[in-house]
């Protein structure tokens, strides 16, 4: 719940937080999340002459030569005031340490509560004095055109030194506590909650109740020690094993807990906010966490596979969490915020994520009832037919058109838009591989009918397939193909992607894609020039999400800064051309995920930790085409980087006690896969199981410098 860290940047959605180009502090916030932002404070210190002043003019120079950045721990010194601020925190707790100068002069902390955050203005600020060391509060996260309801943050803070007195601005609203001058040494800590002041105040005492801030520190590494652990590396460079760790961490550290310690939760899904309860378990605590979360768009190829096999604890949690906010308010979401749906991005990506949960034996109960809400969020009604960001209504998702044409039609036959991405021939591809993925659960209950309904609704997107121009192509209402159609215009019927992008995004069924294209050869060279021009770009569309509209960086053919075509290196793998995934993913790795350096992060949208978790699937060698929602999931083998990987499997949903991956002759330049033994036995095929992995044992893979036909990769 807590993510407390400095902000350099505050007056904007997409460049706030923390921006390592800019060289001034505004504050140290305890919530960075979607669409979500609070609590930001300062320490401080100043001459009596400066006390209003102060409240309006109050950022601080910084430099990285004097901070220190890991994970449970930030320090940084201010340079204006000369105080050294230490942070870290437990879930749902921040902890500050603040080293003031010896000299007599006044300190104090500058809490900002009315401010501009990230997407939100935090408003209606409130703090009272409890006792000569505490304090409390409140503050308001105004709507954003995607939490359309405002969200009350509550806290509850403790300091180890006496306050003096509080003066509040009547024109910033600000408030400033004062300290006492001789004071040099502060620890502050501060619990929040979504929820009542009475849980922000249980949040901190349950989980900090003491003021040992080195040991929280510890604590707090030990913690991400254990969770980055999970997998164990051996081999290439130090810069690429940080750089590993550095994508775990992504993958782990993306989504927020919004629930409290007693299982408190806030339910923003009807008219009225209520405050929701987690049942509890046998032993009283609650069952699962709640949480905030950006889309699932794009974790078929990513958060499934990772988290459902180092992380499946993580990943039931998450199943939990999706279904309480069906249960609250009647639809699985795709994006939730501050306890509401967001509608964020395009379909149902929560199908696939749950029935891949399913399908590895992650989550085994109420199977019944998951499959009817998500069965709902596919039906006239449901999320499905509603685009980006559409709360009012179900129009802009194209659902009836989807069901009764067997495809979106581009543009929507309506005057107005209802939401963002009314991308037809995108969301025709999206909703038929969400179908199939429904219909591999209707399958596994037996549910004949629902079956073959979603399996048939699941061959949709060959009605948008042009065997003319042998691309996907959007259509009219009336079934006219799009005239002077262009595939590669950025959006132009596709969401975030151009055409040459999402005709791949047939992950189900890419058999039948490659028969509509004249085979499986035809189809290998086709994506195999779209690396090559792709790769001349760097296999991005620039270097930041905004940048893919740009014309110099829109027309790439393949994109590994967005979701749409992150697949794309194993599509080769199915078309039995496994060379080509092992070469290509290499090379997409090499360009796009390896290197250090802290003032460039992931070339286009990292969305929360998807980028991260790609780059570790690729790195290992493991990824899943249909995101691991057939009976007994297959795991593709790719080309990993490293001479040996130890997954450590949590005993309490697995078997084996470890999976090692072990490549024999790898170098960067030996990326082909000769060999493959499966604990000893020959393995034929460039894929194992879902069963294979959690029962534990050794993968070998031989490497060399050549595959087993390798003409088309040489440019």
């Amino acid at each position: 719940m807590v993510n407390l860290s400095p902000d350099t940047e505050i007056n904007g959605a997409w460049n706030s937080g923390y921006r390592y180009q800019a060289d001034t502090i505004k504050g140290f916030s305890h919530i960075h999340a979607w669409q979500m932002s609070g609590l930001s404070v300062i320490p401080v210190t100043l001459d009596k002459t400066e006390t209003t002043k102060i409240f309006s003019d109050f950022y601080s120079p910084f430099s990285h030569k004097t901070e220190i950045v890991t994970p449970g721990y930030h320090s940084v010194v201010l340079n204006r005031y000369d105080i050294k601020a230490g942070l870290t925190s437990t879930n749902r707790v921040g902890f500050h340490k603040y080293t003031f100068p010896e000299k007599d002069i006044q300190k104090a902390i500058l809490f900002n509560l009315n401010t501009l955050l990230g997407p939100s203005n935090n408003t209606a600020g409130y703090l009272k004095q409890d006792s000569n060391k505490e304090l409390s509060g409140s503050l308001v996260m105004a709507p954003t055109h995607r939490r359309i309801k405002p969200l009350t943050l509550y806290f509850k803070i403790k300091l180890n030194s006496p306050i003096t007195q509080i003066e509040q601005d009547s024109a910033t609203h600000n408030y400033l506590v004062l300290l006492k001058s001789s004071v040099q040494n502060v620890l502050m800590k501060v619990g929040i909650s979504y929820t009542s002041a009475e849980n922000a105040s249980l949040n901190l005492q349950t989980e900090l109740p003491g003021w040992d801030f080195s040991e929280i520190v510890r604590q707090s590494q030990q913690v991400w020690n254990k969770m980055l652990g999970r997998i164990q590396i051996e081999g290439g460079t130090a810069a690429d094993q940080r750089r590993f760790y550095t994508d775990l961490w992504h993958a782990l550290q993306g989504r927020r807990i919004i629930s409290d310690v007693n299982g408190a939760y806030p339910d923003n899904t009807q008219e009225q906010f209520r405050i929701g309860q987690i049942p509890p378990d046998k032993n009283g605590h609650p069952q699962f966490n709640m949480y905030n979360s950006d889309a699932f768009w794009g974790a078929q190829w990513t958060l499934n596979t990772l988290w459902g096999l180092v992380y499946p604890e993580i990943m039931e949690d998450f199943v939990h969490s999706l279904m309480q906010y069906y249960k609250d308010g009647d639809l699985v979401p795709r994006g939730p915020s501050g306890g509401d749906y967001t509608f964020v991005m395009t379909g149902a990506p929560a199908t696939p994520f749950i029935v891949s949960a399913i399908q590895k034996g992650i989550v085994k109960d109420s199977l019944e009832f998951i499959y009817q809400a998500l069965k709902k969020n596919h039906m006239s009604g449901g999320i499905m037919g509603k685009s980006g960001y559409e709360h009012k209504t179900d129009k802009g998702g194209g659902l009836s058109f989807y069901i009764e044409k067997g495809y979106v039609p581009y543009p929507l036959p309506y005057k107005e838009n209802f939401g963002a991405h009314e991308d037809g021939a995108g969301q025709t591809l999206e909703y038929a591989y969400q179908d199939w993925t429904l219909a591999q659960l209707a399958k596994k209950l037996h549910k004949d009918d629902d079956y073959h309904y979603f399996l048939k609704r699941s061959f949709n997107f060959k009605n948008i397939f042009n065997p003319l121009l042998g691309w996907n192509v959007p259509k009219d209402v009336n079934g006219k193909w799009k005239k002077d159609f262009d595939p590669y215009q950025y959006e132009n019927g596709f969401v975030e992607s151009n055409s040459a992008q999402s005709t791949w995004f047939v992950p189900h069924n890419l058999k039948e894609l490659a028969r509509l294209m004249g085979g499986d050869s035809i189809a290998v060279r086709k994506l195999n020039t779209q690396f090559m021009e792709a790769q001349k770009l760097g296999f991005t569309s620039g270097t930041s999400h905004a940048a893919e509209l740009h014309p110099e960086y829109s027309r790439i053919p393949i994109n590994y800064g967005n979701q749409p075509s992150i697949q794309a290196a194993f599509i080769f793998d199915e078309l039995n051309r496994p060379d080509l995934t092992q070469f290509w993913s290499r090379r997409v790795v090499r360009r796009v995920f390896s290197g250090l350096s802290e003032n460039v992060g992931y070339n286009g949208d990292e969305d929360q930790g998807l980028m991260g978790s790609l780059a570790v699937l690729m790195k290992i060698g493991l990824f899943q085409m249909n995101g691991g929602t057939e009976e007994n999931p297959a795991y593709q083998i790719g080309s990993p980087i490293f001479d040996k990987v130890i997954i450590h499997l949590n005993p309490e949903y697995y078997p084996g006690k470890t999976f090692e991956i072990e490549c024999n002759n790898n170098t960067p330049d030996n990326v082909f896969v000769r060999t493959i033994r499966l604990n000893n036995t020959p393995v034929k095929s460039y894929s194992i199981t879902h069963e294979d992995i959690v029962n534990g044992g050794i993968l070998k893979l031989e490497m060399a410098i050549s595959g087993p036909s390798t003409e088309l990769v040489h440019n």
